[in-house]
């Protein structure tokens, strides 16, 4: 049995159960500071130098550690260093969005091995929807060339209402009582836990992408709706029920648009990428001119043409995201009177249209926050952008099954 069939086994206690914690306390540092010496984690780990060289050479044996000789760096006599072999496990992670899906693969040091973007996918809340994604992940496992073996976990993205801890998604894939990482488990023969794509991604942007020292970061996922990955202190919040960070359905509208949540007035109703779209081709319809329409019929407009189209300088897109993006800044502005955070980082499809967002966002954010509490909090941009999610996933499946963060 390898070391991580034996942290997945339910019926290890004793002796056995703390050296496999002492072990994944081994691989988290090894993998977020890099090479160490046996002195080095002995005193990190509070250990004595007999126990940690005894762990050291089990996952040696287990294939999981390298022994990479004398340190070119540390005066005296040399002692040897010991590294992560960063073939020995790899995780998968899968960002679903709307119309596509984005796939990729890293190994136990946090590389990035395999990345596969924009692969056409419809997500719909359908037995066939999630047996072309199940597909299209075997696919992508297939084409990578690592042997199915060497996967360790997969984590899967998805927006709406997802409970990681139980396995359930209440928004998508929702069809029976097994939890659908269950599912996903038993299609893929692969561990699998599924996480809110918002969640994700500003786990993906605090590890790996704008966040640096911040510890507490609220993140923006803009795209068709909107949703909110909130870290405080360094660890992502969930809530009680695990559904924490409903930004997009916040009723801030007096209004009769009916939200797909089944309420009325939400923020997604006026202030998300499917309201941009449901107004754009209002005002078509009205008569309003845009370049959009030489080439495109109004009926086959989608976001993706509006968000070209602003950044080709059409002059009604523009002035349309421009209000959304108003909206949005006083939505924001609440936020930040409530959590008083250190940095909002935007991301999704809006935010990659950079000033023609921003500049109203901030605009707005100036008018109705409180100067006193958001002098404070920085507004930035993702630096991850597409990849954030894909990263995140790999990074918070990584950090599950190893208790890294957690």
């Amino acid at each position: 049995m390898t070391f991580f069939e034996e942290i997945e086994n339910e019926n290890v206690s004793g002796v056995a159960y703390k050296n496999n914690s002492i072990k994944k306390n081994i691989i988290a540092i090894l993998s977020n500071d890099g090479n160490s010496t046996i002195a080095e984690l002995s005193k990190e780990l509070k250990l004595s130098v007999p126990k940690v060289t005894n762990v050291i050479n089990e996952l040696i044996e287990d294939g999981l550690v390298k022994d990479y000789g004398k340190s070119t760096t540390l005066s005296g006599r040399k002692p040897n260093m010991y590294g992560l072999v960063p073939t020995s496990g790899f995780f998968v992670g899968v960002d679903v969005k709307h119309n596509h899906v984005n796939i990729g693969l890293i190994d136990l040091n946090k590389t990035i091995v395999s990345i596969a973007e924009n692969l056409p996918y419809q997500l719909a809340n359908s037995q066939e929807s999630l047996d072309d994604l199940c597909q299209i992940i075997k696919n992508f496992i297939k084409k990578s060339g690592v042997p199915k073996d060497k996967i360790l976990a997969l984590g899967l993205n998805l927006s709406g209402r997802i409970n990681y801890k139980t396995g359930y998604s209440y928004s998508f894939f929702h069809f029976s009582e097994t939890p659908l990482s269950k599912y996903l488990e038993d299609t893929l023969k692969i561990k699998t836990f599924i996480e809110n794509d918002s969640r994700a991604m500003a786990y993906g942007e605090f590890m790996a992408g704008v966040v640096k020292q911040e510890k507490n970061v609220l993140f923006l996922n803009l795209d068709y709706g909107i949703g909110m990955g909130t870290l405080i202190n360094g660890h992502i919040y969930y809530g009680e029920s695990g559904f924490a960070g409903e930004f997009g359905h916040i009723p801030l509208f007096d209004n009769e648009i009916l939200c797909h949540c089944g309420k009325k007035g939400c923020l997604e109703t006026e202030a998300s990428g499917r309201a941009l779209n449901n107004l754009f081709i209002q005002k078509i319809r009205e008569g309003y001119a845009s370049t959009l329409t030489k080439t495109i019929d109004p009926d086959d407009i989608k976001l993706k043409h509006i968000l070209e189209a602003v950044q080709n300088d059409d002059v009604l897109a523009i002035e349309l995201l421009a209000e959304i993006g108003g909206k949005l800044g006083r939505a924001i502005a609440m936020l930040i009177n409530l959590y008083n955070p250190q940095l909002i980082v935007l991301g999704g499809s809006l935010a990659r249209t950079h000033d023609y967002i921003l500049l109203p966002i901030k605009s707005a954010i100036n008018k109705y926050s409180l100067n006193l509490v958001s002098t404070d909090t920085k507004i930035k941009l993702s630096e991850l952008q597409e990849k954030a999610g894909v990263i995140g996933a790999c990074l918070l499946v990584r950090d599950r099954l190893l208790d890294i963060n957690n």
